[in-house]
């Protein structure tokens, strides 16, 4: 007697070991117990089987629910102002001069309590749960000092156990050089790897640290160092690599096992060499490539060839992806990246779990894994790449639980 199953379905899997597209199951059952998948099957080798709730879903497809694994959601302000600014043709430096840019972000975080933040992030985080998101990663990196950076992570927390979403927070110690460390540099260095990252870790606040390796950023000396502190005190790494320039951001990542490089405009053959023999997950982020009005893709091309996977997420801040809509990312991904609808969908399944780490928890519709699904109105997969503004699925389960 299972919890629940979900009847007279189509299931993309998305697991590779289900031979087709999508891992395509039709006419499909899906069984829940204790908030697992107990067991996926044509609805006819499940007959006989009973659970305490039984649910038609009409020929619905259902699919692993979303993965958000890159996105800033928590700061303090609004940056719309500088939107328009922007669109009046000001300069980022100009923006940047008059008080805005990162700083102004910064500002706002510090400024505001935990409590603030955490209701601020909240109609953000339910917008990409309506879209479809069962996870989401969310780092650190506005605050610039110690204490706000613990206090974000504690908001991201705070999100993750007061809404039907998981949470997987991310320490990002080395984002920007705060204003009052422009002349010493290397001090500010010094606080995220000896104080920053230490405290978070010991609090058991992050689950991962990451950086910005970019000329406007970090050098990959000073990521070297925040990466050896990380792996001193057992957390994994990731990084933001390749944006806006080659640092060779992927391949010293990939000599600390990272999870995942992201962004990667400018990334190389040999750092996307380096990533697939360190077995790492490339995250694509159209939402900023089309905000920033990029015009060099990320090499997909390069990453389909040495089979690094492809994460597809949404870089949700305040800056240069204000993106809420996890469905437009796929259809992002397609047209503009030129990744297959089954690319991008797996892209906010399977690979984003591989991503965070958690590839045998979630990601798949899979016996043993978490019951994390949506439940989606269409006629193919597909159509989940195809419209723009799809609004979300028309049932979003977390845990076995409807959400």
């Amino acid at each position: 007697m299972w919890d629940r199953i979900l009847v007279n379905c189509n299931i993309a899997t998305m697991d590779p070991s289900v031979q087709g597209p999508f891992g395509a199951v039709e006419d499909a059952m899906i069984a829940i117990d204790s908030g697992r998948i107990a067991r996926v099957g044509r609805r006819i080798e499940m007959a006989g089987f009973q659970a305490k709730q039984v649910d038609n879903l009409g020929g619905a497809w259902v699919t692993p629910g979303l993965i958000d694994c890159h996105t800033h959601l928590v700061f303090g302000g609004n940056r719309a102002h500088e939107y328009e600014m922007r669109l009046q043709g000001a300069t980022y430096e100009e923006i940047a001069k008059a008080g805005g840019g990162i700083v102004s972000t910064v500002a706002a975080t510090r400024g505001a309590s935990e409590a603030e933040l955490v209701e601020a992030a909240r109609p953000r985080l339910q917008a990409l749960m309506k879209g479809g998101v069962t996870t989401a990663e969310i780092k650190s990196g506005y605050g610039l000092d110690t204490e706000t950076e613990l206090k974000l992570l504690r908001a991201a927390r705070a999100l993750g156990e007061s809404e039907k979403v998981r949470v997987s927070p991310t320490l990002l110690a080395l984002h920007a050089l705060p204003p009052e460390y422009r002349e010493r540099r290397d001090d500010f260095v010094r606080i995220a790897v000896e104080e920053m990252l230490p405290a978070a870790a010991n609090e058991g606040l992050a689950t991962a640290v990451d950086a910005f390796a970019e000329g406007i950023g970090f050098t990959i000396d000073e990521v070297r160092a925040l990466f050896d502190a990380a792996k001193a005190n057992g957390l994994p790494v990731k990084l933001h690599a390749e944006q806006l320039s080659n640092l060779g951001g992927t391949a010293m990542a990939a000599s600390y096992g990272a999870l995942s490089a992201d962004h990667l405009e400018h990334a190389d053959e040999a750092g996307i060499a380096a990533m697939a023999q360190a077995g790492m997950v490339a995250v694509l982020l159209p939402g900023a490539f089309y905000a920033l009005r990029e015009t060099k893709a990320p090499p997909v091309d390069l990453l389909r060839k040495y089979k690094v996977p492809m994460a597809v997420a949404t870089d949700c801040n305040p800056g240069t992806s204000p993106v809420l809509s996890p469905t437009l990312m796929l259809n992002m991904a397609t047209t503009l990246f030129r990744l297959t609808p089954e690319e991008a969908l797996a892209g906010m399944t399977v690979h984003a779990a591989k991503a965070l780490g958690l590839a045998d928890e979630i990601g798949t519709v899979s016996a043993g894994k978490a019951a994390d699904l949506c439940v989606w109105r269409v006629n193919r997969p597909a159509e989940l790449c195809y419209w723009i503004g799809l609004p979300g699925p028309e049932r979003r389960i977390v845990a076995g639980e409807d959400a």
